[in-house]
C-alpha cells in the first residue's frame, strides 16, 4: 500500500523501515518537530529515580550539564524504545514498564517504596497521560521538568501535496493528536482538505481520531491497542 507517515523524526524513519520491509510504499512528512528546552529547571534535588515516557526526553536532558548526576539514578521508562535510548545515554540501570504510562505507574509503585526522595519525571510540553498525577494519586512525589517541546509544521512539502491531490495515497498513520490537528491544519492550507479526508486515516488511539472526526474525514480507523503492532494491524483491515 502507499502510506503517509505523520510521526516526528527519527521515528518516522524507523517506521518507514518496517513498513517498507513489509512491502509498503511510504511517505514521510513529519507534522511535529521535536525541540529541546534550553536549560530547563530541573530543581535542586535530590532524587530516588528519573522516568521517561519518550525516547525524546532522554536525547533532550543528554546534554544536560547535570546529566551525570542524572545518569547515576535508576531510570524507569515507558517502553522497550525509550529503554534503549537512555542505555544509550548512559543511565543504569535502566527498567521498563514494556507497555504504557499505567503500567509504568504500576511498575514504579511496586519497586520504590513512599515516603522517600521525590521522583523527577523528565516530560515534553504535551504528554498524552498523567504519569505525575497517577503516583501522586499512590503516595509517591514527583517533580516534574519538561525537557522538550513538539512544535507543528504548518506546511506540507510539495511532492507530499501533490501526491495527496492526486490520490496516490491510500492510508495516512497518525500517532498523536497534536500531530493529526497539524496534519489537518497543514491540508487545509493547501486547500486540498476534502480530498485529503476522503483517505483512510489509520490512528493509534480515540483520542488520535478526534482532530480527524471533527474535520469530517470518513475513514478513520483506530488501533485496537495502543501500540505499534495494533496500528499496523490497521492497514490491512478493508
Amino acid at each position: 500500500m502507499r502510506l503517509l507517515l505523520t510521526r516526528p523524526q527519527p521515528e518516522s524513519e524507523r517506521t518507514a523501515a518496517l513498513l517498507r520491509a513489509r512491502g509498503h510504499n511510504v511517505l514521510i512528512v513529519p507534522m511535529l518537530r521535536i525541540e529541546a528546552v534550553a536549560l530547563p529547571n530541573l530543581g535542586a534535588g535530590p532524587w530516588a529515580a528519573v522516568l521517561f515516557t519518550s525516547a525524546n526526553a532522554v536525547q533532550a536532558i543528554s546534554t544536560h550539564r547535570r546529566f551525570r548526576e542524572l545518569a547515576a539514578l535508576p531510570a524507569y521508562v515507558v517502553g522497550h524504545r525509550t529503554r534503549a535510548a537512555a542505555v544509550r545515554a548512559g543511565f543504569a540501570p535502566v527498567v521498563s514498564a514494556d507497555g504504557n504510562v499505567e503500567d509504568l505507574t504500576t511498575l514504579v509503585v511496586e519497586q520504590l517504596p513512599p515516603g522517600g526522595p521525590p521522583l523527577l519525571y523528565l516530560a515534553g510540553s504535551d504528554v498524552s497521560g498523567d504519569l505525575a498525577g497517577a503516583l501522586v494519586s499512590r503516595g509517591m512525589r514527583v517533580e516534574t521538568a519538561v525537557v522538550y517541546r513538539s512544535v507543528m509544521v504548518a506546511d506540507l512539502r510539495p511532492d507530499v501535496r501533490a501526491a495527496l491531490a492526486a490520490g496516490q495515497v491510500d492510508a495516512v498513520l497518525h500517532y498523536s493528536a497534536r500531530s493529526a490537528a497539524a496534519f489537518v491544519a497543514a491540508v487545509l492550507t493547501a486547500g486540498i482538505k476534502d480530498l485529503t479526508l476522503n483517505i483512510r486515516h489509520l490512528c493509534l488511539s480515540p483520542k488520535v481520531a478526534v482532530p480527524l472526526l471533527e474535520a469530517g474525514a470518513t475513514a478513520v480507523v483506530v488501533a485496537k491497542a495502543q501500540n505499534e503492532d495494533a496500528l499496523f494491524a490497521c492497514i490491512d483491515q478493508s
